[in-house]
């Protein structure tokens, strides 16, 4: 069996015994005094909340920082800008091994921005439902946070689902638009994801437009609610704010 060494930089512990004992202490004992904690370190909140948890296992009722407001796109991004503006935050792989990409904070948040401001020239805006079904490729986590960034919630299907499964899941969400790509790619296999989309949407009423990213330069049927991503993004900027939104938001 090959085996690897552990990096350097994993050898050192996070913390040492006895601290790791207290904060699992505290954990234990005050649990709503541990993860208010935990949330204020690691995150940026607009708004406070008024208890860290609101838990009825007999009612099935389980809240967290219920109140509190904050956005998931601004914690993922922009709050690492001053510091890390130039290091990776995303590297991705493709099916292909020997294809591979590295984007850092500041070119995260530029096309997420981008995306956003593309989402809300398509009248998206916050509460609206948003399908992403694509391949594992960069777009997909533009797609994710600039629908986080506006305060639109996206539902994730599975690239390798059939157009009735992905019809089923657009109609039961209500969403408004579905982003895609021309055909992904697994195992050397192309995914014709636009024909899918094509057949799905047929059923969709509540459907105002389709994303496309041009991936693989397939070939694809198009559609008066068609629009390429790289031409929806052309002219818009790279700065989009962030809506705040509760804590307890999908």
């Amino acid at each position: 069996m090959k085996t690897y060494p552990i990096a350097k930089s994993n050898r050192t512990p996070w913390c040492d015994e006895s601290t790791y004992q207290a904060m699992y202490t505290e954990s234990i004992n005050d649990s709503d005094a541990f993860w208010a904690k935990q949330a204020k370190l690691f995150l940026d909140w607009d708004k406070d909340w008024a208890q860290a948890s609101n838990v009825d296992y007999s009612k099935g009722q389980i809240e967290w920082f219920k109140g509190g407001e904050l956005n998931v796109a601004y914690n993922c991004i922009d709050r690492h800008l001053s510091e890390r503006a130039d290091q990776v935050a995303i590297i991705w792989e493709g099916d292909n091994p020997d294809v591979s990409e590295s984007v850092t904070y500041q070119q995260l948040h530029d096309k997420v921005a981008k995306f956003a401001n593309g989402l809300k020239k398509l009248g998206v805006k916050k509460g609206d439902r948003v399908c992403i079904y694509m391949p594992m490729i960069l777009e997909a986590s533009y797609a994710m946070l600039a629908c986080a960034r506006i305060g639109a919630i996206h539902s994730v299907v599975f690239g390798g689902f059939s157009p009735e499964a992905l019809k089923d899941r657009i109609l039961d969400s209500e969403c408004k638009i579905v982003i895609t790509a021309d055909e992904g790619v697994r195992g050397g296999k192309a995914i014709p994801l636009k024909a899918n989309v094509d057949k799905a949407i047929g059923a969709c009423d509540c459907v105002d437009a389709v994303i496309v990213v041009e991936h693989t330069k397939g070939d694809v049927h198009w559609g008066i609610k068609d629009v390429w991503y790289h031409e929806l993004v052309s002219d818009v900027p790279a700065d989009c704010p962030c809506e705040s939104y509760d804590a307890e938001t999908p």
